[in-house]
């Protein structure tokens, strides 16, 4: 068994602040991994690019740092220069302080009114970096409404998925994000650690982050408010549920690369 937390911590504009909130929740919590929300660097804004960073970086170094010292291994969202745009990335730390991979956010919000792609790049291929034993499929928001990414996580072998957000705030936008979150774990059978951040007067979050099982039910739960919590993902129920519901074997085509 694997002992996970959900990171929903308050995002500030500062990235000081954020790398001293994440050090505080590694501090509240006995777990191999936290989960903390798309962003964490800074919050969204045009700011974006004055303070985005190279992965060497202070902010990640940061990072690392505290991963090693708490022996926690930490999934992150951190914005990288990308020429005249940013990355929106999502960083795997191990416990030893090592960054197991990077992904760059595929789908761009382009939606409700926003245009997440005039200052942002979209990545160019799925990613499974594997932090504190497990092979875990990382996803960004906006991600989370696209199941062909999953099945691709899912066939490069990914056994949890963990997706992080700064979901936007509008009507039924709450229902989306944990019907969509749910769904994603249901129709693969895989663990699902979804994390966002909590609400703010900018419309960005809307909390409720969630450890969800193969069956799609919540075992860990946050409300709309800050906070760190843990629960467990048990490679058993895994196993259980495959063998009653073999969805995955029963599949009758597979999709294509993505990017080529």
């Amino acid at each position: 068994m694997t002992v996970v937390a959900l990171g929903q911590i308050p995002i500030d504009h500062e990235p000081k602040k954020n790398l001293e909130a994440v050090r505080e929740a590694l501090a509240s919590v006995e777990a191999d991994l936290v989960v903390f929300p798309e962003a964490t660097l800074s919050r969204f804004g045009r700011h974006i690019g004055e303070v985005a960073e190279p992965l060497d970086g202070p902010f990640v170094t940061g990072l690392r740092e505290a991963a090693r010292e708490s022996g926690t291994a930490v999934i992150a969202g951190v914005w990288e220069p990308d020429g005249g745009r940013v990355a929106n990335t999502a960083v795997a730390v191990d416990a030893d302080g090592s960054l197991k991979g990077a992904y760059r956010k595929i789908h761009l919000f382009d939606s409700f009114g926003s245009r997440e792609s005039e200052f942002v790049s979209p990545g160019p291929e799925p990613v499974v970096a594997e932090v504190a034993g497990l092979r875990v499929g990382l996803a960004t928001c906006y991600d989370v409404r696209f199941p062909e990414l999953f099945r691709k996580l899912v066939d490069r072998g990914a056994e949890v998925f963990a997706v992080i957000a700064a979901w936007a705030a509008g009507p039924l936008k709450e229902d989306h994000w944990t019907t969509m979150v749910r769904a994603r774990a249901i129709e693969n059978t895989t663990w699902t650690i979804a994390v966002g951040q909590p609400p703010h007067t900018d419309g960005f979050g809307v909390g409720h982050s969630m450890l969800v099982d193969p069956m799609g039910v919540v075992t860990r739960g946050l409300g709309p408010a800050p906070g760190v919590g843990a629960g467990v993902i048990d490679a058993a129920r895994t196993e259980a549920v495959r063998t009653a519901l073999p969805a995955l074997l029963h599949r009758r085509f597979t999709i294509g690369d993505i990017g080529g």
